[in-house]
């Protein structure tokens, strides 16, 4: 199907969705929650083919990885998103004006949403079920590597769509070519919205290169800061978790920064993640502090590429700052405005680290691995925003939304 065609025929869904009960859609995505785990040995068979043809080592291929247990996971999200209510049609505000004008503005779907990521087959589930409770139609731009699982799982949802006679065609899994992607970022006129969910190489070019506007999501270097004040049992756990609990996600820790005052405690700070076999890049002063306390086959010397690196693996980098002003230099230098935490005792420097880490998620002793939608409470999400226009953090339903103004008069004109 040639572009084009498909950017009409997405348009021409937009106009039915719109005219669809919100009852209707909670009744599919269950119908879809449950079909997406009787399904599930065909989904996975599928998964398989993708991930025969990557190196287990390759940092993606956890996120490429679909189980038994993560696609009940996505159906109980699913689940969930049709439970809400939807976050279109909300009268946001509403007045008369002496003239007798009555002024309301009410939330809108954006329309059409290209959404381009890397290879996350469970964001093809997550992305339609919230872009079809906001009443949104959307056109995704899968990786190669998760063709095979993209596929699978984009013939699931029409078929439930079939059944449920909802047009097939509000979403849309194009081919995975670089002229198909060339015309998404230029669809202008047909796409109003474009999400790119990736690497920042990814994030990168796409806001180079699109012309419809687009809200940035993904890429994560967070840092967690251990002051001169913190726990270290708090510490312990809330490092180790940060950075062990899933190393290929935006949430886990990258980078942690020490006050030189603590590094004393840094060996049993960091204890937990040799188990997880952690490779360390330390600075010098930290290097020196690890040295016969960590293991030495992953102990190894920081360089400058260390710092500002999503590792996505069993990596971690080691900072060590004499003062707060120098870690809050060290996050501005090399953090992505997506989730910066803080361990320390000291309120007054934690509301501090609050008032002045430019993050869309800043955290006071916890585990930056909350940065997720579930996690805050808003369903499925599609994307960490690190921008800050429109939306940022996790968006959810309610930033798949604009507004428009509805004005009702009785023959008023303007003199």
């Amino acid at each position: 199907m040639k572009c084009l065609t498909i950017f009409e025929n997405a348009a021409k869904a937009l106009q039915e969705l719109n005219l669809i009960d919100d009852a209707v859609i909670s009744r599919m995505l269950m119908l879809l929650a449950d079909e997406a785990e009787r399904q599930m040995p065909s989904i996975l068979s599928e998964n398989q083919k993708d991930l025969m043809l990557m190196q287990e080592s390759d940092p993606r291929f956890d996120r490429l990885q679909l189980t038994p247990e993560r696609i009940k996971s996505i159906a109980a999200d699913i689940r969930i998103v049709a439970g809400l209510s939807s976050p279109s049609g909300k009268i946001l505000s509403e007045y008369i004006k002496p003239n007798g004008l009555v002024i309301k503005r009410v939330t809108v779907p954006f329309g059409v949403i290209g959404v381009i990521y890397e290879a996350r087959p469970n964001v093809t589930f997550d992305v339609f079920s919230l872009c079809m409770k906001s009443g949104n139609v959307i056109i995704l731009k899968g990786g190669s590597d998760a063709t095979n699982s993209n596929n699978a799982i984009t013939g699931l949802i029409k078929k439930v769509l079939r059944q449920c006679g909802i047009s097939e065609h509000v979403i849309t899994l194009m081919p995975p070519g670089r002229e198909e992607t060339s015309a998404l970022l230029k669809a202008r006129g047909y796409v109003d919205l474009l999400i790119p969910r990736g690497s920042r190489e990814l994030i990168n070019y796409v806001r180079e290169n699109a012309s419809v506007p687009v809200i940035e999501t993904g890429a994560g270097i967070c840092h967690s800061y251990f002051d001169e004040s913190g726990d270290v049992d708090k510490g312990r756990a809330i490092i180790n978790n940060a950075k062990t609990r899933r190393v290929s996600v935006c949430n886990a820790l990258d980078c942690l920064i020490i006050h030189e005052s603590r590094l004393s405690d840094l060996s049993d700070l960091i204890e937990p993640c040799a188990s997880s076999e952690v490779i360390i890049y330390a600075d010098k002063k930290a290097f020196s502090s690890l040295q016969g306390k960590y293991p030495v086959k992953l102990l190894k010397r920081a360089s400058s590429e260390s710092f500002g690196t999503e590792f996505l693996s069993y990596k971690m980098a080691i900072k060590t700052v004499p003062s707060f002003a120098d870690a809050l230099e060290h996050i501005a230098k090399y953090g992505t405005r997506h989730s910066e935490a803080i361990i320390s005792e000291d309120e007054s420097r934690s509301e501090d680290f609050c008032l002045m880490v430019d993050a869309s998620s800043v955290y006071t002793n916890a585990s930056t691995a909350f940065t997720d939608g579930a996690e805050f409470g808003l369903g499925a999400e599609i994307g960490i925003s690190t921008q800050k226009l429109h939306a940022r953090g996790p968006m959810a339903l309610e930033a798949l939304t604009t507004y428009k103004w509805i004005i009702k008069g009785n023959g008023q004109i303007r003199p």
